[in-house]
C-alpha cells in the first residue's frame, strides 16, 4: 500500500499509477449475496445450472457488483493522511468489457489523474482510472474513472 502524508504529497503523484491491489476470488456466495441485496437475480448471475449452457459456460459476477468493489480495492492500494475524511463522489465513466465468471480472481490497478482544489467545502478532489483485471485474462473486466474527495 501507498501511503501519502498529506494531500500535497498526493497531488505530486498526478500522471502516475497508484499501485495494485490483491487479488480477490469471486465465489457464488458474493455473486448470490449480491443479487439478493439488489434484487437482481438473472439466472447468468445465480443459477449455476442454467449457465453452465449459456454463453458464458458459467454463472458470472454482475458488473455492478464489480463496480462495487472498487472502494475495498482503492484501500487497499493507497490511504492519505491528515484527511477529516474521505468519500467516494461518483464516477464519470465505467466500460465493463469482460465477465467476472464464478471463481475467477480480480484486483484493481489505479492511476491518478487529475486533482484539484474545491475551496468552497475546504476538499480536494482527485480522479482517478481504475482498471479492474482478471487474473489470466487478456483484457480486463471493468475500467471506470472514479471520483474521490477528501475533506481536510
Amino acid at each position: 500500500m501507498r501511503v501519502f502524508a498529506s494531500v500535497q504529497e498526493l497531488a505530486g503523484a498526478v500522471g502516475t499509477e497508484l499501485g495494485a491491489s490483491d487479488w480477490l476470488a469471486i465465489g457464488q456466495d458474493r455473486i448470490a449475496g449480491f443479487a439478493e441485496a439488489t434484487g437482481d437475480h438473472q439466472w447468468i448471475h445465480v443459477d449455476e445450472e442454467r449457465a453452465k449452457d449459456g454463453p458464458f459456460g458459467s454463472t458470472i459476477a454482475h458488473g455492478f457488483l464489480t463496480l462495487s468493489l472498487l472502494p475495498m480495492l482503492a484501500a487497499q492500494i493507497y490511504r492519505v493522511d491528515g484527511v477529516r475524511m474521505g468519500i467516494n463522489y461518483g464516477l464519470n465513466r465505467v466500460r465493463f468489457i469482460n465477465p467476472v465468471r464464478v471463481g475467477s480472481s480480480v484486483r484493481g490497478v489505479m492511476t491518478l489523474m487529475t486533482f484539484d482544489e474545491v475551496p468552497d467545502v475546504n476538499a480536494v478532489q482527485l480522479s482517478a482510472k481504475v482498471v479492474v483485471e482478471i487474473l489470466g485474462a487478456e483484457k480486463p473486466a471493468a475500467v471506470a474513472e472514479t471520483l474521490t474527495r477528501y475533506y481536510l
